[in-house]
């Protein structure tokens, strides 16, 4: 009896204290939805929801490459596809690595390791960080890239792609076509198209990758372009050009649209705990982080210098001083007022892989607030009075930082990226990687 008594005390407590909570949860919910809706372009919360990825209709599109189902499911294969790794340095590459693996999906669509590397690299790991030189090669011959590879999250959402928006001839990019020939990247902006279209006909060049006839043959693609573009000749069909426009296609549809703060978008307010509301009306209130990440995809078109380091500042691979990768925006324009400023990227699935910003110079996400909070300059080569007028110490206390990271971590965290993985390729071969280290760390047959 008395056991049931106190049972009956301890069960009225709980609900008493979980009643006392509902109005302050609701009061949270409330004042995020306003603050949210003040940052909002259109002041609405339904801005920032994401569409379901197989609603293609709702999806930013190329009006010069229209998403369709048979897009999407050819480009899907060819993501993961080490087998159009046809163009290696050395023939130890060839058929070995594809555009996953640098954009491996439980790392976020990020490197495992602070630079991917693709042809030239060997092993995996459990999560892509253990990729390391394959010795046969020498570092110039390496295909990896002297600053650290942005997600394809969310990327829909943005028509100039790279760190400094170089690619993409609509956009911020209108009115710069004086400068598209001055690198032999960026000529590839005169075809029309925008930034995941233009990136991706200059990517699959820069890292090797082809097709052909008698491969697609082989492989079993031949019917899967044939449907993706029947309005294409054969010879662009069955060669980079439809590859690049598949890949954009598939790329387009990678969205984070099952994260805990999208459901709470959609009305499940139950799906954020309480220190994740609190984060997520300092990321809207007083970090003020929606006055640079506004867009859909909690990013923007917007460049800013905050002084962090450069790739080459840390052990790297072809990487050095003078890279004008270095420079961010001013690289491409030409214009020194524009150096050191890198483009405002999306923050969806930050926590697969422990690298952030341009040159992975901080590790983890509490490195990272600390640096936005203090917001002083640590790459000699920024002055502290070239940085951003938008980035200034924030004054948060060790609770709220507390509270940002969770927001950051979770809230923001689709768990379920492997859907958008194929579970085989037609070529058969272990994917992301192909080589023989890989092959083992993944346990493929």
């Amino acid at each position: 009896m008395k056991k049931t008594f106190a049972y009956l005390i301890l069960i009225s407590l709980i609900w008493a204290c979980s009643k006392d909570q509902m109005p302050l949860l609701i009061e949270l919910d409330m004042e995020l939805q306003q603050l949210i809706k003040q940052a909002s372009p259109d002041g609405t919360t339904e801005f920032y929801i994401l569409p379901n990825e197989h609603d293609l209709a709702a999806i930013p599109q190329d009006p010069k490459n229209p998403l369709t189902p048979a897009k999407v499911e050819l480009g899907r294969f060819l993501f993961f596809e080490t087998g159009i790794a046809i163009d290696a340095v050395r023939e130890s590459g060839i058929g070995t690595y594809s555009c996953s693996s640098c954009h491996i999906p439980e790392a976020g669509f990020r490197p495992g390791n602070f630079q991917g590397i693709a042809d030239g690299g060997t092993g995996f790991g459990v999560n892509g960080e253990s990729r390391r030189r394959n010795p046969e090669y020498a570092e110039n011959e390496l295909d990896v890239q002297s600053a650290r590879p942005l997600s394809i999250l969310n990327v829909a959402y943005v028509k100039n792609t790279f760190w400094n928006g170089q690619f993409g001839s609509t956009g911020i990019n209108t009115g710069t076509e004086d400068l598209w020939d001055l690198s032999p990247d960026t000529e590839i902006n005169h075809l029309g198209f925008e930034g995941i279209e233009s990136q991706n006909f200059e990517g699959v060049i820069t890292h090797r990758l082809n097709v052909n006839k008698p491969l697609l043959d082989e492989f079993g693609y031949t019917d899967l372009f044939d449907a993706a573009f029947p309005e294409l000749s054969e010879e662009d069909r069955y060669s980079q050009v439809g590859t690049s426009l598949a890949l954009s296609a598939y790329i387009r549809t990678v969205l984070a649209n099952r994260a805990p703060f999208q459901e709470w978008l959609k009305g499940n307010f139950d799906a954020l705990s309480y220190e994740e509301k609190k984060g997520g009306i300092l990321f809207f209130g007083k970090a003020n982080c929606s006055n640079c990440h506004y867009n859909q995809n909690l990013g923007s078109l917007e460049f800013h210098a905050l002084g962090v380091r450069d790739m080459d500042q840390i052990p790297s691979y072809n990487s050095s001083p003078s890279d004008k990768r270095n420079l961010g925006r001013g690289g491409f324009t030409q214009n020194p007022d524009d150096n050191y400023k890198f483009k405002v990227p999306q923050l969806y699935n930050l926590t697969g892989t422990p690298f952030y910003f341009h040159g992975a110079s901080k590790r983890n996400l509490e490195e990272l607030i600390e640096y936005l909070d203090k917001a002083e300059s640590e790459n000699e080569r920024v002055a502290q009075e070239l940085l951003s007028e938008k980035f200034v110490p924030l004054g948060l206390t060790d609770e709220e930082k507390k509270h940002l990271k969770i927001f950051l971590e979770k809230s923001l965290d689709d768990p379920d990226l492997h859907r958008y993985k194929p579970d085989h390729l037609k070529s058969g071969n272990c994917f992301p990687n192909n080589d023989f280290q890989s092959v083992l760390d993944l346990g493929c047959n």
